[in-house]
């Protein structure tokens, strides 16, 4: 005669725990789609930069940005972030290089490298969807932290008269 094998009965706590654990695996888990305030990045990049005349509801670009991002560009772009806009536009696969640290990042440079000066070396960073509304002088850090030794020869005046054995 075999043995009986015993029921075991799962509780609902175990039950929740093998459910997260089926999910956190790579089979389980499905990427979000990214979207900025309900438009993924596909129809951001169709939009108009700025509201029509003929629809001024239709939604643009520039209402959708935060307010600072939104004023700067509604005053009007400088010179020479209107020539950056047009370089990010006409680029292909190499990283741009820039010293405008006060250009707001668009829709249409996700995806795109951009060196940004940062008063010392050109930083390189890969606009990444989730930096649309901020600046790029954000992304070039211009400090950095000191990290300094111990307390040694030559760290005051009076160490210079110490023996050194």
């Amino acid at each position: 005669m075999g043995r009986k094998k015993k029921k075991s009965f799962m509780t609902p706590k175990a039950s929740r725990r093998k459910a997260r654990k089926r999910l956190s695996t790579t089979s389980g888990r499905v990427k979000k789609e990214f979207t900025y305030r309900g438009y993924t990045i596909a129809e951001l990049t169709e939009m108009p930069l700025w509201p029509s005349e003929e629809n001024p509801d239709a939604p643009s670009v520039i209402t959708l940005l935060p307010s600072r991002a939104r004023r700067s560009i509604a005053r009007g772009l400088s010179l020479e972030n209107e020539h950056f806009l047009e370089r990010v536009r006409r680029s292909t696969g190499r990283s741009i290089r820039t010293h405008r640290r006060d250009m707001p990042i668009l829709p249409e440079f996700v995806g795109k490298k951009i060196a940004i000066y940062n008063g010392l070396k050109f930083v390189e960073v890969e606009i990444a969807p989730e930096m649309i509304g901020h600046y790029l002088g954000e992304f070039g850090q211009t400090r950095h932290s000191v990290t300094h030794s111990g307390p040694g020869v030559g760290a005051t005046r009076s160490s210079q008269n110490v023996a050194l054995k």
